[in-house]
């Protein structure tokens, strides 16, 4: 093999490690996201209107129309998360969804669930979900 064939290589498969490794949550995204859990359970009790957060994070899966708008992890079980889920059969609908069930799919050549880099919220999570609705998709 060519010395720069065998560098294209070892990039491809550096890559490819790269992006299996991704955490789906960093720990400031863990943060916001509990915050924003113990804000709704906070207001909740206290009989007040629930909060329409703007969504702090997307997931999407690289290979389908699979996609999540997240907003908040519930404090008594962080591995609990609430947003808009599109599991990319034309319903997308607000609901809760397990962190370590996304991070444990595996779909064609070993393709993950990955985290939108450049994902920046626009607006609510109500205003997306009115939207995906009309659409059949979450387009964000």
């Amino acid at each position: 093999m060519r010395p720069a064939d065998q560098s294209r290589l070892e990039e491809k498969t550096a890559n490819k490690k790269r992006r299996r490794e991704m955490n789906l949550l960093t720990d400031d995204l863990r943060s916001k996201l509990l915050q924003n859990g113990e804000l709704r359970r906070e207001l909740a009790r206290g009989g007040k209107a629930v909060a329409d957060f703007y969504p702090v994070l997307k997931l999407f899966m690289p290979y389908g129309g699979m996609t999540w708008l997240l907003t908040e992890i519930y404090p008594d079980d962080p591995d609990i998360a609430f947003g808009l889920c599109d599991l990319g059969m034309g319903f997308p609908e607000l609901g809760d969804v397990r962190i370590s069930e996304l991070e444990s799919v595996r779909g064609p050549g070993g393709l993950q669930i990955e985290r939108d880099l450049n994902f920046s919220a626009e607006k609510t999570l109500s205003a997306y979900a009115k939207h995906a609705r009309t659409l059949r998709y979450i387009e964000a």
